[in-house]
């Protein structure tokens, strides 16, 4: 598990030289499940200072390249500040380092369900934009979805029932997905509500672009809706068709398509599952966290019985 970087531990006389800032002040930021971000505030401008603990330089890179190739094609997401010598990443003691412009706003969760559609059309434009723009063209394929290696592995998991579970539910999804033609696209991956802020003028902003890949975009968009439209636990009608209708207004789905998403949004509380599981029971266990993996279970009850998306 990465050790987490520390305000105490930043030379910020070394970061204000990297970056050309004055008089900077830092304030650590609540968050953040992988990495250590701060607000750094200057006599003139606001930004986000990351120490990308769970990364080395070439992911970094990445990371960092793709951030800036999205918000430069116009997806509403936060330009990365380069260095004096116009690198997009830094180093701080080894680790690599990102500056981001300052998103004045608040993470509202859950996102109100007015704010759905607008999520839905931002969605939407990411998957609209070509796999060969500017910057995109090495992005990884299928990062978000469970690996050979990973399925791999859940026959062992020392819950034999939830694995049991995962497994037949896995076969299913696989044996739906055979035939399915649909073009991989530019899809986020984790599009729940702590990666969006509600900006003060009510537009959206999203953050963390760390699972981007190509991908199937009906799995995206059931990712965003396990991430965006529960409530109490499940799959909440309203919310998920204000999601819907959002993504529509730019790319508007086939009948085939709707009839695949409630299977798409179960895929992707399958793999919430069992990274909740591996994480919490296997990599790093955590009794405080033992159950979060069956909310995705009571999660995928309440999808089962084809979820209405429109109408």
């Amino acid at each position: 598990m990465a050790k987490y970087t520390t305000l105490e531990q930043i030379d910020l006389p070394a970061v204000a030289d990297s970056y050309g800032l004055d008089d900077p002040r830092l304030a650590p930021l609540s968050g953040g499940a992988a990495n250590s971000s701060f607000r750094l505030s200057t006599t003139s401008a606001e930004f986000v200072l990351t120490i990308l603990d769970n990364h080395d330089t070439a992911s970094a890179e990445s990371l960092a390249a793709h951030t800036q190739a999205l918000f430069l094609l116009g997806v509403p997401t936060s330009a990365v500040v380069p260095a004096t010598d116009g690198s997009l990443i830094t180093h701080l003691d080894g680790r690599p380092v990102l500056l981001k412009a300052w998103t004045e706003g608040r993470v509202e969760q859950p996102l109100p369900v007015t704010l759905l559609p607008e999520a839905g059309r931002i969605l939407a434009q990411l998957h609209a934009l070509s796999p060969q723009s500017p910057g995109l063209t090495d992005i990884p394929v299928g990062t978000r979805r469970l690996s050979a290696d990973h399925e791999a592995l859940i026959p062992g998991l020392p819950d034999g029932d939830f694995a049991a579970w995962l497994t037949d539910q896995l076969s299913r999804i696989h044996w739906a997905e055979a035939t399915s033609r649909r073009p991989r696209t530019v899809t986020h991956g984790d599009l729940f509500d702590d990666n969006i802020i509600v900006r003060t003028d009510g537009s959206l902003t999203v953050l963390d672009w760390e699972t981007i890949s190509l991908d199937d975009p009906l799995l995206d968009l059931g990712m965003a809706a396990v991430g965006l439209a529960q409530e109490n636990g499940e799959l909440a009608p309203e919310r998920v068709k204000a999601l819907v209708a959002g993504y529509e207004q730019i790319a508007p789905l086939s009948e085939e398509d709707v009839a695949a998403l409630p299977g798409e949004i179960t895929h992707a509380a399958l793999i919430i599952a069992f990274h909740r599981y591996y994480r919490h029971h296997v990599r790093f266990p955590d009794p405080s966290k033992a159950t979060y993996h069956l909310e995705m279970i009571r999660f995928v009850e309440s999808v089962e019985g084809a979820v209405q998306v429109r109408g």
